[in-house]
C-alpha cells in the first residue's frame, strides 16, 4: 500500500442541502476552519436542492469569506440521491466526502478520513456503531431499522463493514469514476455508492466515527417510503456481483 505525501491531495466536500438555512452556515464554517487548520487543500460543493427557505442566500453570502465554496443549484425533481449525483458531477478533487448539512457529522472525522486515504486506501467507510464511536440522539425506531438493514447487507455481501447505509464516507476520485453512472434518486444512493465500491474490491479502510442529532429542523429520511428503493438498489448490486463481476472488474482496471 503506497503512502501519499501529506496534504498533496485536494479534498472535495459535497454538501446536499434542502431547506437547511439554519444549519448550512455553521456546517460550512466548521468544515472550512478544520481543513484550513490542517492545511488540507479543499473545495466545498454545496448543492441546493430546490430549497424554499434562505439556504441559497446563506451559501451565496458565505462565498465572500470562503472562496473554496462552490454553489450548485438543482432544478426539479428533488431528491437526496439526485443531489449527491449532481455534486459528483461538479467536484474537482482527488478525494470526495459527502457530508450532511445538518451538523450531524463530525468535522474532525473528515480529517481522519483524509489521513487514511493518505495511508494508501482507496475508500474509508466510517461506522457509527463501534465501541469507540459517539452517537447522540439517534431515534430508536430509525436505529432498529438501521441495524437490521446493515446486518442483512453484511450477510449478503460477506463484509465486515456495518454502517453501509451512511452517506458519510471517503472515496478516491477514480473510485467514483468506476461506479458511475449512479441511478438512485433518494437515500438509497448511500448503499449504491458503498456497495458498488465494495464489490469492485477496492482497498477500503474502516474506522469509528461520531454522529450527533441535528440541531434544527427534521430529517428528510422517510422510512415508510424508502424500503422499496433500498431493496431495488440492493438487488441490482447483488446481482451485479453475482453475474457480471468480471465485466465490472475489467472496467475498474481500465480506470485505475
Amino acid at each position: 500500500m503506497d503512502k501519499i505525501r501529506r496534504n498533496a491531495l485536494k479534498l472535495s466536500i459535497i454538501i446536499p442541502a434542502h431547506n437547511e438555512e439554519e444549519n448550512i452556515g455553521p456546517t460550512i464554517k466548521d468544515i472550512a476552519a478544520e481543513l484550513r487548520k490542517e492545511e488540507i487543500p479543499f473545495e466545498i460543493v454545496a448543492v441546493n436542492d430546490n430549497s424554499r427557505d434562505g439556504t441559497e442566500s446563506v451559501i451565496k453570502r458565505m462565498q465572500g469569506e470562503i472562496p473554496e465554496l462552490v454553489l450548485v443549484n438543482r432544478t426539479l425533481p428533488a431528491g437526496f440521491g439526485r443531489t449527491i449525483r449532481t455534486g459528483l458531477e461538479h467536484f474537482t478533487g482527488d478525494v470526495v466526502v459527502p457530508v450532511m448539512a445538518d451538523l450531524s457529522d463530525d468535522t474532525k472525522d473528515i480529517v481522519r478520513y483524509y489521513r487514511k486515504i493518505e495511508d494508501g486506501y482507496d475508500c474509508v467507510f466510517g461506522s457509527r456503531f463501534t465501541r469507540k464511536s459517539v452517537v447522540k440522539d439517534y431515534p430508536r425506531i430509525k436505529l432498529f431499522m438501521n441495524r437490521m438493514v446493515n446486518k442483512m447487507l453484511q450477510i449478503l455481501f460477506l463484509t465486515r463493514h456495518n454502517d453501509l447505509t451512511n452517506a458519510f464516507k471517503a472515496y478516491r476520485s477514480f473510485v467514483i469514476k468506476s461506479i458511475l453512472p449512479l441511478h438512485a434518486c433518494h437515500f438509497n444512493i448511500t448503499i449504491e455508492m458503498s456497495l458498488s465500491a465494495l464489490i469492485r474490491q477496492y482497498n477500503i479502510a474502516s474506522m469509528p466515527i461520531n454522529w450527533y442529532g441535528r440541531t434544527w429542523g427534521q430529517s428528510k429520511l422517510r422510512l415508510n417510503v424508502m424500503g422499496r428503493r433500498y431493496l431495488a438498489t440492493l438487488l441490482k448490486i447483488w446481482f451485479e456481483r453475482l453475474l457480471i463481476i468480471d465485466d465490472l472488474m475489467a472496467e475498474k482496471k481500465d480506470i485505475d
